[in-house]
């Protein structure tokens, strides 16, 4: 019974951080001369707090059909980078430096942003076939990835919401 209340938990949690990742590609914070989405602190809080399967899924799928529905040239690029970068967050958060978590975590999405900033950039050079764009949104691609870490770590571990999910997640007491 565990086990099964678990996984509908997991699940559950799955598709309502793929929504909440949706919802953020939805729309771009100005800044001069170009946007900064918010979906990376949504694949950022997912991935501290589910397993690698969970978190490549909301990464990567729930950011390719971010940009399927609101922007379709970069999907392909958005479903690897940022499956890539759910699924190592989550390894390096749960699998390194057991006794501390926060630090872990810290690392886990230190990493991440790298491979978003490095995905979007060689997939940029990809899809819009020149190098000049990519170094041209290559402050942008940079300030989204630690915008979206920073701002991940702190909900889960400043807000409150890494002990909530734990507290969600265990068996009730019967």
């Amino acid at each position: 019974m565990k086990n099964q209340r678990n996984a509908t938990i997991r699940l559950t949690m799955t598709a309502l951080f793929m929504a909440f990742n949706i919802a953020l590609s939805s729309f771009g914070v100005p800044v001069p001369g170009g946007h900064l989405y918010l979906c990376d602190v949504a694949i950022c809080l997912a991935s501290i707090l589910l397993g690698p399967f969970e978190a490549f899924a909301v990464g990567g799928i729930g950011s390719f059909l971010g940009d399927m529905i609101f922007y379709p040239l970069p999907m392909f690029v958005s479903l690897v980078t940022h499956g890539l970068q759910a699924a190592v967050i989550s390894l390096i958060s749960h699998h390194a430096l057991k006794h501390n978590p926060k630090l872990a975590s810290g690392i886990g999405v230190a990493v991440g942003a790298v491979i978003m900033v490095t995905g979007y950039t060689l997939g940029k050079i990809f899809v819009y076939s020149t190098l000049e764009y990519a170094i041209l949104k290559l402050p942008y691609e940079i300030a989204q990835g630690a915008l979206g870490a920073i701002l991940g770590w702190v909900l889960c571990w400043k807000c409150g919401i890494h002990k909530a999910f734990l507290r969600f997640v265990s068996e009730p007491n019967e």
